[in-house]
């Protein structure tokens, strides 16, 4: 990626915010889902992981697939109506302590794109008031 003006800074941040604002939706479902149990013969709710890529016309997002190697949560509930035969029940492979730490990063890449967003906005504002003097 090569930045030739200011405003191509400023459209790559804004592709950064619009990346990072699907990887906050990705996570905000995760959250949602973390205490969700499978029903009987079912799979639980599997953690969607998001993979950005670069491009040359900022950053884009390469997938979002399901977390398969993270194992599914068991917890004992013998009385539950979706437990299995053992007495288990069946929960979402999301641990929510990890989903806010992804969130607070995205947050702040989300900031940061932002932030380089307004500099080069301000940068130009200035160009364009000296331009006219």
């Amino acid at each position: 990626m090569r930045i030739g003006s200011l405003a191509d800074a400023m459209r790559y941040s804004a592709t950064g915010l619009t990346a990072e604002r699907s990887r906050m939706d990705v996570i905000s479902t995760n959250l949602a889902n973390a205490n969700s149990i499978a029903r009987k013969g079912e799979e639980g709710y599997r953690r969607r992981l998001v993979s950005l890529t670069s491009t040359e016309s900022g950053v884009a997002i390469e997938s979002i697939k399901p977390d398969m190697k993270t194992a599914f949560q068991e917890k004992y509930e013998p009385g539950h109506d979706y437990a299995n035969d053992r007495g288990y029940i069946t929960m979402s492979n999301i641990d929510p302590i990890s989903e806010m730490v992804d969130m607070i990063g995205a947050s702040r890449a989300y900031e940061a794109n932002i932030a380089a967003f307004n500099t080069a906005k301000g940068m130009q504002n200035s160009a364009l008031q000296i331009g006219k003097a």
